[in-house]
């Protein structure tokens, strides 16, 4: 399975629609009209309507909303915030924390309160 990449989205082709019908409810995703999407693939405005009308009817939809919720609850299309979030999950999954870790600057006054706090923690368990 291959995928698209178009402004903050993502797309899967392979599952129900054609590359270029893609590419269109991704622009419609972006919030792009057909004529700003034709101007941005370099095609005619009507190519543009005939390849949304196309996927909305492969997916049993009428209006460009529903299109597009359509398309991401199959899975087609994807916020690209999501594939961050996935990579970055993956990412803490193989032990490399590095990326992970908190910096902290100064002279380490935050982790010495942070130590004193545990360490009355746990004198206070210890009495108890």
């Amino acid at each position: 399975m291959t995928g698209l990449t178009f402004g903050r989205w993502t797309a899967n082709l392979g599952m129900g629609l054609a590359e270029r019908e893609l590419q269109c409810v991704m622009a419609v995703a972006c919030g792009l009209t057909s004529k700003e999407a034709a101007r941005e693939f370099g095609l005619a405005k009507d190519t543009i309507d005939k390849r949304l009308l196309s996927a909305s009817t492969k997916l049993g939809v009428i209006k460009r909303a529903q299109l597009v919720a359509e398309a991401m609850r199959r899975g087609l299309i994807s916020p690209a915030a999501t594939t961050l979030a996935l990579l970055m999950a993956i990412h803490g999954m193989i032990g490399d924390d590095q990326a992970m870790r908190v910096r902290r600057g100064g002279n380490g006054g935050e982790r010495r309160i942070e130590q004193r706090v545990a360490v009355r923690r746990v004198e206070q368990q210890m009495v108890a």
